[in-house]
């Protein structure tokens, strides 16, 4: 009789090891993650380092899956996380930092990072980041992440407001019909227009207010009339 060679099909195959660096200027830290990730068998510390250059070398030599980094170290940490991933587009960056501040939090997170973890929570929370960025996800510590979003909401409302404050005296005449209800052949009536050259008016609107309908365009112009007053908004240049 022939021998068994079959294998159990069912049992899923393993999982290599997620390769991981930690970047951190505090000796005691950087030794205490590596211990506490060297003992775990589904990860493989592959690099470390105490400054921005070094996070970017070890991106660089090492193509770790993980990359971890403070933001108080030597050199231009945000410049290091863009390079970071100019050197390995597959590596994702958490910053692991004390500091919960909500500027520097929008600046990492511009720069690339996928994560913003504060160091003093369970180590738990750190493993959870990691398993959250590997699939895709913006992880945010859960007591910071109201105040980051918040400012990416105020961020954003400043932006629009800027290019509010941009718009071109054709544009801010729009706008005026547009509080008083004029469809598109109304506003090319009244402004001596054609129709094509209001709707390409209308896009441009929409793209400086970050808005996808002339409802939008409305209420964003609403809200910033009840702000700085219709002056602001509408103008009466010509």
């Amino acid at each position: 009789m022939a021998p068994n060679t079959t294998t159990d099909v069912g049992e899923p195959a393993p999982q290599p090891p997620i390769r991981i660096a930690f970047i951190d200027d505090h000796p005691t830290l950087l030794m205490g993650m590596s211990a506490l990730f060297a003992s775990n068998p589904r990860f493989e510390i592959v690099g470390s380092g105490v400054s921005a250059d070094d996070a970017v070398a070890v991106a660089r030599q090492h193509k770790p899956d993980v990359l971890t980094m403070d933001l108080s170290m030597p050199g231009d940490v945000y410049a290091a996380i863009t390079e970071v991933l100019d050197a390995s587009m597959a590596t994702r960056v958490i910053v692991f930092t004390a500091y919960a501040d909500v500027d520097r939090a929008l600046m990492a997170i511009d720069s690339g990072a996928h994560g913003f973890v504060l160091k003093g929570q369970p180590a738990e929370e750190l493993l959870a980041a990691i398993d959250s960025v590997r699939r895709g996800s913006l992880y945010i510590s859960p007591e910071f992440a109201p105040k980051v979003l918040s400012g990416f909401r105020h961020r954003s409302q400043r932006e629009v407001e800027k290019s509010a404050a941009k718009l071109s005296p054709r544009e801010k005449q729009l706008v005026d019909c547009l509080f008083e209800a004029m469809s598109n052949k109304e506003i090319a009536r009244t402004l001596n227009l054609t129709e094509k050259t209001v709707k390409h008016y209308m896009t441009n609107l929409m793209n400086k207010l970050k808005v996808k309908s002339r409802l939008e365009v409305v209420l964003a112009a609403s809200r910033l009339r009840l702000r700085y007053g219709p002056e602001e908004v509408t103008g009466d240049d010509a």
